[in-house]
């Protein structure tokens, strides 16, 4: 698994020259923060802010201030020298006023403003103070700090200020306007910095297209190249380090299921692991060749994939629980196989499509997988496969002409009905390889025609009739206590061949002749019935037959005690033990060989009864529990005394539809049959 993925997450590294013409589309294996497009996007960003502004309002209070305090130096340099010449007082307010006041202010304004009387000065004050306040509450920026000097002299020209002082109130005004929207560095820097932070970090997106096909790998390209790493391979330690945990969380997956879910009784753990590894490795080895086909631009060559191939034979040969967890690890893996020729990329499309597909597949297998059933389930898994496929592109709002579409059908044909195909192909060599006895070989061993069933049906017509009625009480027992009632069935049909080694011996085959134990001692009558069993074993092992089928021909009488024969050497005075007429075992070992052993018992007891009732075949059918339970025979199996309790019931249940008319006629007399006669 790691190395078929590896090839898919795997990055690229390039030969390639500055300046020279790409002989490929390339993309990029992963996604990377571009750093350097992102502070040139950021730099972009902050320049294109505009210098930030703001209204200092506390500059019209501060410039109204000013104007109070000149004309109040005005008043006081008046009112101390008034008997001083002019060119004193001038000189006085001179020194009270800065040098900036002083040089916008000339010194006949100055000398107008001494000599204008206390309510000329008072009116030229408020006047220019409320023109000041008017044009200052605007945005005056220094670029038009003339425009808003050459407002605020209109505002002057329609007061009324005495001609004389109108033009020392406008040099007045015309100095105390100044710029009050000014920049502010701060609340710059505070936007540029919004501004910058509001560009989102620039990647190169996985599967990106970094180049075309015969383009110039120009600077920019090629830092590009040199940024995913294509060029260096700097970044292969990612993919394999994350393909390595994939994998390590699947096995995880895995050893718990085999170690707490596992059913050992079914095929062994070994076994089971190496099987499940045999099939995932051939589906992923199939995925991975038909996944060299994308590079002929067949995007869609994934939906070919035999996928419920996996799942259905997981299903048939280990555990319904086991096909659906290989589903979803297979599925995951198909996702990284077909991702379009990007390497580290899932193809949730496929993916999806993998998914539903082998769950289909499991789903529709049903409890008897005979060959049709297993056909039948990979047509039904083919008209899933389309349902899927157009679900995806509706969901994907994918236009598709018709031939794409009539493509992607038969494909979706050819996955179903060829993963049937499969299962149907690899099953016998599974079955043989691993010792498996499928649903499947259980059904073609319960084929009348086969060639072991003929001969007991041929040689042995009554052990015949015998075992189907013991396959029919084992098999419906076996159900009831959720043993396995098709194993129980065909069991029973072989548990007696041994019989067709010396049929006449037997009862039921001794028609319309003596019973030639009546010429024979009992030890070797009970030499020749308890061989049954050995021979019965040998003959399955010489065809080959499941191990189960042999074990439950040599265990069905377990160490039973042959009591017929036993007391009739006892009749005749010999000295015998009951082991010496014991069967040699060995017990039965599984559930559906100790019921088969009590179905068979069961027959031959009911079969010798003389009009057998419900009441009768019961206390038959619980007496031969009873004695075989006191006789040790179930002490090597793990059925409990309640469901010996299901298993009576059941048996009589089915014998008392077997025997139903038996018991329901009543008696009639000779009369009767007279006059039907």
């Amino acid at each position: 698994m790691f190395i078929l993925l590896f090839v898919h997450v795997r990055p690229e590294s390039l030969d390639l020259d500055l300046f020279s013409i790409s002989e490929n589309t390339i993309y990029a294996p992963a996604t990377v923060e571009d750093q350097q497009a992102t502070a040139k996007k950021k730099q972009e960003a902050s320049e294109e802010v505009p210098d930030q502004y703001t209204l200092k309002k506390e500059y019209s209070d501060n410039r109204v201030d000013l104007v109070s305090s000149i004309f109040d130096i005005i008043k006081e340099v008046k009112k101390e020298s008034s008997d001083g010449s002019e060119k004193e007082q001038v000189k006085s307010v001179e020194d009270k006023l800065t040098s900036d006041v002083t040089d916008s202010l000339s010194e006949k304004s100055v000398q107008k403003l001494l000599n204008a009387s206390d309510g000329e000065l008072s009116m030229t004050q408020d006047s220019v103070i409320t023109a000041v306040n008017d044009v200052m509450s605007k945005e005056i920026q220094a670029g038009k700090l003339e425009s808003a000097r050459e407002q605020v002299t209109k505002e002057l020209k329609s007061n009324s200020i005495p001609s004389k002082l109108k033009s020392a109130a406008n040099e007045i005004a015309r100095f105390a306007i100044i710029p009050n929207y000014v920049y502010d560095p701060n609340k710059t820097e505070q936007k540029r910095q919004e501004a910058e932070d509001s560009v989102q970090q620039i990647q190169i997106k996985q599967g990106q297209i970094l180049v075309e096909e015969n383009e110039l790998i120009d600077r920019e390209v090629y830092r590009k190249l040199e940024l995913t790493g294509l060029l260096s391979g700097a970044n292969m330690y990612k993919p394999i380090g994350g393909l390595l945990l994939l994998i390590g969380l699947f096995i995880t997956v895995l050893v718990y299921y085999f170690e707490k879910q596992h059913d050992p009784k079914r095929l062994s753990k070994t076994k089971s692991l190496m099987l499940f590894s045999l099939v995932t490795a051939i589906v992923l080895i199939v995925m991975e060749v038909i996944s060299l086909f994308q590079e002929l631009e067949f995007s869609h060559i994934g939906y070919l994939v035999p996928i419920a191939m996996g799942a259905m034979l997981i299903k048939l040969l280990i555990h319904e629980r086991l096909a659906i967890l290989a589903s979803m690890i297979l599925s995951i893996c198909g996702s990284m196989m077909f991702n379009q020729g990007v390497t580290g990329t899932f193809n949730y499309g496929i993916g999806t499509y993998f998914l539903i597909s082998s769950i289909a597949g499991i789903l529709l297998l049903g409890k008897h997988n005979a060959r049709a059933k297993i056909l039948q389930a990979g047509l039904f898994v083919s008209f899933i496969n389309i349902v899927v496929m157009f679900t995806l592109q509706l969901i994907q709002n994918a236009a598709q002409s018709g031939l794409e579409i009539g493509t992607n059908i038969v494909m979706g044909v050819v996955s179903g009905i060829g993963s049937s195909v499969l299962v149907l192909g690899f099953m016998p060599f599974f079955e043989s390889g691993f010792g498996i006895l499928s649903t499947m070989r259980l059904l073609e061993l319960s084929n009348p025609n086969h060639p072991l069933l003929r001969k007991i049906l041929t040689e042995t017509p009554g052990t015949y009739h015998h075992s189907v009625m013991v396959a029919n009480l084992a098999e419906a027992a076996c159900e009831a206590v959720g043993a396995k009632g098709l194993l129980a069935r065909v069991g029973a049909y072989y548990h007696d061949i041994g019989k067709t080694k010396r049929p006449q011996y037997f009862i039921e085959n001794q028609m319309n002749i003596d019973n030639p134990h009546d010429k024979l001692s009992p030890q070797l009558s009970k030499n020749i019935i308890i061989a049954h069993t050995i021979d019965g074993a040998e003959m399955l092992r010489a065809h080959n037959m499941p191990k189960e089928l042999i074990d439950i021909a040599e265990q069905h009488h377990g160490t039973s005690l042959l009591k017929f024969f036993f007391h009739k050497a006892k009749e005749k005075g010999d000295q015998m033990t009951e082991e010496e007429f014991r069967y040699p075992g060995p017990k039965p070992q599984s559930k559906e060989a100790a019921i088969i052993s009590v179905a068979d018992s069961v027959e031959a007891a009911v079969r010798s009864m003389h009009n057998p009732n419900l009441e009768r075949i019961e206390k038959l059918v619980r007496g031969i529990i009873s004695d075989k339970l006191q006789d040790g025979q179930f002490d090597e199996c793990d059925l409990t005394l309640k469901e010996l309790h299901t298993v009576a019931t059941t048996i009589c249940e089915t014998l008392k539809g077997i025997f139903h008319s038996r018991i329901e006629y009543p008696e009639v007399n000779s009369k009767q049959k007279v006059k039907n006669t």
